[in-house]
């Protein structure tokens, strides 16, 4: 952001340099990046005096010289040569002596003036035309002054040249409210405890009631206060000097009188502004409102746009009764509304516009404007009023014309303070240091900030509106410690840092950081992946996913919806790597996934595990071998342990994914789904390798964790292990015979593994498992008889449960 340091002095008494304001307001949050002086011209002319011709003859040796000798106000007069064919005596002209650097107009290069010879004449400086000065365009001859300026004056002193100085200021996106030459004395009014004058508009009156147009807001969230008035007998010019200078300072290009006006407010107090030609208006009446889908509307630049029916537009009546576009609310001005040289009357608005609906429009068009910067980062509600009054005074002054209207403010439901509750312990905590009560409350106010409610222990700050970003105590505090000066806070010889909220119990990026770790040391790659995506992956799965969230101003149909899954991301990296011959492959990624469900928007985070190919290279004393399940659950498990989930449940997985897997429930909610792709969904992605998958509710994992880690004595008395060998329906899995026996013995069952499966024709329709029991008694050895007892009693429930015949 460019400030002008003149500029700044209308609003603040400064006496500072510019450097040294440039380092206060570094010291404030308000970054300065450079300083550089302006000239209204280039060089400032230096070298460049008021001269009188004495003598003019023709060069000898050349027909369109002259040999010319010129009064500078020195002891002897100067041997120029000339080659202006309107060059005579008794002139008053500008002479660049030797030594002078000019800057010539439509040249970046400077010219330096130097003693020369010319057809064998000396020549001492040169007797300058308009654009060889940087002062114009013109080069039909010299410039002949009509002045009593004795020479030898300096062209600058002529010329009324003025200098400023450019502060260039990082502004960050959260300081809004220093996007103005008022916002940036607002902060210097604060460190150098100085008052802010603004211009009064005291003088403000309506003359007439000629021109009235009625203004009709459809959409308050959208404009939530719009002011406008009218504006008639104006007489459109180029602008004043002064108003020229100023806004060339700043880089901005001078238009017209009217433009110039709504420009310089906006950059003097922060509030962006727009005229539109009262006679352009149709129907003499202004509505705020949206537009049906795909309107066309041409904005200044000359390009036509089409309207989405989220853009607010600023709209006058059509000849059909219909809103007819005049511009893009805080955006962008339409090319047939706008003011001319023809113009004799305007519509001047000044509003709020919400910052959100801004921001959309902007970024959907790619329209960057300085209007559209202050209204998306949040202007002050409070502002429109005081300067619509000040641009309105400031076109009367420069262009004429007479109020033709009341002014309209619509403000149907004003913009609430910011009550902020403030402890006084936060404030010595944060800062690092104790300030007295007196001080932060006169920092404070020094801030617009209005300290209510004051106790032993803390206050209310009534923080205004236009600091959209002071809404914590964290922030009111920031403000306190940048006006106090964090150069002002002492390091003390034990160093520490402090903060207000509390960190969770258990940090997910940390959790998360240890299952990357673990995946990695395993020979995992991570993926990061787009979470735009195509709208027929979500609909390959079917309804399960919900509704997908669908972009409004996407760039292609390939990336128009987020992502309901990480699956099909994962088997486009796939994909992507097969076709270059990279075919074993093992990746995970953890990110978000995203549905509309009854109208509302969900987001979740998942993390997704991929095994393709081979699970291990060959080499001399091990073969190759491809991926199998067990491979995956491994793995799966691994992650399970990290995260401290023991007692799972297990069901199968959804079969339009998995050709065959498992989902994991803890405490009865799925915590992983995992197994064997089903062909057809990696054929969408021309993957003919079987892909094995696991998909992790990894916010669900976080919920489970629980960092207390319980110790338990070593037993001392030995465990003891036991076979049985059953043969039983095929349909019968091994999950339902684990927990079957759990819930036949609880006190002494530690462990149920099954260690051999057989399935055979002589087993038609059956199978037999193999299955071994851990049996453990803490208190005491266990005795054969308590071990048949208990083994008795589960091969019972097998036989009355499951109609299994018990192989001896």
């Amino acid at each position: 952001m460019k400030i002008s340091y003149k500029w700044l002095k209308d609003l603040i008494e400064i006496t500072e340099t510019p450097e040294e304001i440039g380092k206060l307001l570094t010291g404030t949050g308000l970054e300065v990046e450079g300083i550089e002086e302006i000239e209204s011209i280039r060089g400032g002319l230096q070298g460049v005096v008021i001269g009188e011709v004495l003598t003019c003859e023709k060069h000898p040796e050349a027909d369109r010289l002259s040999l010319t000798t010129v009064d500078v106000g020195g002891e002897t007069p100067l041997s120029i040569v000339c080659g202006a064919p309107n060059v005579a005596a008794g002139q008053k002209v500008i002479v660049a002596t030797v030594g002078a650097i000019l800057y010539p107009a439509g040249s970046d290069q400077p010219l330096v003036l130097k003693k020369s010879k010319i057809r064998g004449a000396v020549s001492e400086g040169m007797i300058c035309a308009e654009d060889e000065l940087g002062v114009g365009t013109s080069h039909d001859g010299i410039l002949v002054l009509d002045t009593q300026l004795p020479n030898g004056t300096p062209a600058a002193e002529y010329f009324g040249i003025s200098s400023d100085y450019l502060i260039e200021i990082g502004l960050t996106p959260n300081r809004a409210d220093a996007a103005s030459h008022y916002g940036v004395a607002r902060d210097l009014k604060a460190v150098l405890k100085r008052e802010i004058t603004l211009p009064s508009v005291e003088a403000f009156k309506v003359d007439n009631q000629n021109l009235p147009i009625p203004v009709e807001v459809r959409n308050t969230e959208a404009c939530p206060r719009y002011t406008g008035l009218t504006i008639s007998g104006i007489k459109v010019a180029e602008s004043p000097e002064w108003l020229k200078q100023r806004l060339q300072t700043i880089g901005i290009r001078a238009i017209n009188n009217i433009v110039d006006i709504t420009n310089y407010i906006c950059h003097d107090l922060g509030q962006p502004m727009h005229a539109f030609d009262a006679d352009k208006v149709l129907g003499k009446k202004v509505i705020v409102t949206t537009v049906t889908e795909n309107t066309p509307f041409v904005t200044l630049d000359g390009v036509e746009r089409k309207i989405s029916a989220n853009d607010l537009m600023i709209c006058c009546e059509g000849v059909d009764g219909n809103p007819e576009p005049m511009c893009i609310a805080g955006v962008f001005g339409g090319l047939t509304s706008g003011v001319t040289d023809g113009t004799t009357s305007i519509f001047l608005e000044s509003a709020y516009f919400s910052p959100v609906w801004v921001r959309r429009t902007a970024q959907r068009f790619s329209l960057k404007t300085d209007s559209s910067f202050r209204f998306e980062r949040g202007t002050d509600p409070n502002m429109p009023l005081f300067a619509l009054k000040r641009a309105a005074l400031l076109i009367q002054e420069i262009a004429g014309g007479s109020i033709s209207s009341d002014i309209i403010d619509i403000y149907p439901e004003p913009v609430q303070d910011f009550r902020v509750g403030m402890k006084y312990r936060n404030i010595d905590r944060l800062i690092g240091k104790s300030l007295e009560k007196d001080l932060i409350k006169g920092i404070l106010e020094s801030l617009d900030i209005r300290v209510t409610e004051q106790t032993e222990t803390g206050f209310t700050a009534i923080v205004p509106p236009y600091r959209v970003d002071v809404q914590r105590e964290a922030d009111v505090i920031e403000e306190i410690l940048r006006v106090y000066g964090f150069g002002q806070v002492e390091l003390s010889e034990a160093l520490s840092s402090d903060y207000l909220s509390d960190f969770p119990v258990n940090d997910p990026e940390k959790l998360k950081l240890r299952v990357a770790e673990l995946l990695v040391s395993n020979g995992f790659n991570e993926m990061i992946n787009n979470s735009l995506t195509k709208p027929e992956y979500g609909a390959a799965l079917g309804d399960g996913l919900g509704q997908p969230v669908k972009i409004l101003n996407y760039l292609s149909e390939d990336l128009s919806v987020m992502r309901q899954t990480l699956l099909f991301s994962g088997l486009e990296v796939i994909a992507y790597n097969s076709n270059r011959r990279q075919k074993d492959l093992k990746l995970f990624e953890f990110g978000k996934t995203y549905h509309e469900t009854d109208g509302k928007y969900i987001e979740k985070e998942r993390l997704s595990v991929f095994l393709t190919g081979n699970i291990r290279q060959e080499s001399w004393f091990e073969k190759s071998r491809e991926v199998v399940f067990h491979d995956l659950a491994a793995f799966v498990n691994q992650v399970l342990t990290s995260m401290k989930i023991r007692d799972v449940q297990k069901q199968e997985a959804d079969s339009a994914i998995f050709k065959s897997g498992l989902t994991l429930l803890a405490n009865k909610k799925p915590v992983v789904s995992f197994g064997l792709l089903n062909a057809s969904i990696a054929k969408k992605l021309d993957i003919k390798a079987p892909v094995y998958y696991a998909d992790f509710d990894w916010e669900y994992l976080l919920r489970q964790y629980n960092a207390a880690v319980e110790y338990v004595e070593v037993p001392k008395f030995p465990e003891v292990r036991r076979d049985l060998s059953v043969v039983l329906n095929k349909k019968v899995t091994f999950e339902e015979l684990r927990q079957a026996a759990y819930k036949t013995e609880r006190n002494l069952l530690r462990a149920v593994n099954v260690f051999d499966v057989y399935e055979g024709a002589n087993l038609e329709g059956k199978k037999s498992y193999s299955i071994s029991f851990i049996l453990q008694d803490e208190q005491q050895t266990l005795t054969d008889k308590v071990i048949d007892k208990t083994m008795q009693r589960l091969i019972a429930t097998y036989e009355r449960e499951f109609e299994a015949v018990i192989r001896k």
